[in-house]
């Protein structure tokens, strides 16, 4: 698994890069403030329910959370059944928000 900054992720999106994003929180999470993307929660992710997604296994897929904790072991964990090309966004919805929604 490898890293993305959140300046590195909007520089791309704002680009018009086509991204693949996986979001894992929680519905009431992704509700609050959501950057688009999958959304497969981390505990449908640990129950395998990946069929939303399977066709990314050869893809990159920036994975993101609140802090950057469950993307990071979403990542881990999904490497395991396929996934070669994941990467965790660094701090997550909460340095995305105050990079850029804060100002």
């Amino acid at each position: 698994m490898t890293t993305i900054t959140v300046e590195e992720l909007k520089s791309r999106l704002d680009a018009g890069e086509e991204i693949h994003l996986l979001d894992v929180r929680e519905d009431y999470e992704r509700a609050e403030f959501n950057i688009g993307g999958a959304h497969i929660t981390m505990g449908q992710i640990q129950a395998l329910q990946l069929e939303d997604i399977d066709d990314w296994k050869d893809e990159e897929i920036i994975i993101y959370c609140r802090s950057g904790n469950r993307s990071g072991i979403a990542g881990q964990y999904i490497e395991q059944f396929g996934f070669k090309n994941t990467v965790n966004l660094l701090g997550g919805m909460m340095a995305w928000i105050k990079k850029f929604e804060n100002k």
